[in-house]
Parts: C-alpha cells; sequence; structure tokens
C-alpha cells in the first residue's frame, strides 16, 4: 500500500507547487492593483486554484523544465480566469518570472 503523503507520479513536487502558488498569487494580486491589505487571502486563493488544478491532473508535470516556464505561467493565468479569478479580457503582460 502506498502512503497517501507521496505524490501522484507526475504530480508537481512541494517546491513546484509552491512555485506555481507564487505565480498564482502574483496574478490575483496584479489584478487588483496590488493594493495592500490582501496578500494572504490571494495565497490561499492562489492554493486553492493550484490545488484543483493537481487534482485536476491539469498540473501533472508542470515546472519539471525551465524553458516550458511561459506555458506554466500562462496555464495558471488562464485557470485563474476560468476559474473566476481573472478577468476573461487581454492582459497587460504576457509572462513573468
Amino acid at each position: 500500500m502506498q502512503p497517501t503523503n507521496l505524490p501522484a507520479p507526475g504530480a508537481p513536487t512541494m517546491d513546484e507547487r509552491r512555485k506555481m502558488v507564487e505565480i498564482a498569487a502574483y496574478f490575483l494580486a496584479e489584478h487588483r492593483g496590488f493594493a495592500p491589505g490582501e496578500a494572504d487571502a490571494d495565497w490561499l486563493r492562489a492554493e486553492q486554484t493550484i490545488d484543483a488544478m493537481i487534482a485536476d491532473g491539469l498540473a501533472h508535470g508542470l515546472g519539471r523544465d525551465s524553458a516550458h516556464r511561459a506555458d506554466v505561467t500562462e496555464g495558471i493565468r488562464n485557470a485563474l480566469k476560468l476559474g473566476g479569478g481573472l478577468p476573461a479580457g487581454p492582459s497587460s503582460r504576457s509572462e513573468h518570472s
């Protein structure tokens, strides 16, 4: 029997998950104009979004190759748009580091 605290094959590592949460939290903060006082809420919402992506199998293999960083970033932005976290219109930036 496999312990339940191990990630599923192909799932992001804890470090990869953290990086994806950072990207999502940044986009949420950007969306609200970086107004102070909501960083914790942005982080929690980002964790929920990334964890949902992982649970749905949408994050398998993301973050393992830095050449695909733009794809990961855009995928997270799209997930936030689909989840109602960001507007669907064009963004002012196409990639963040």
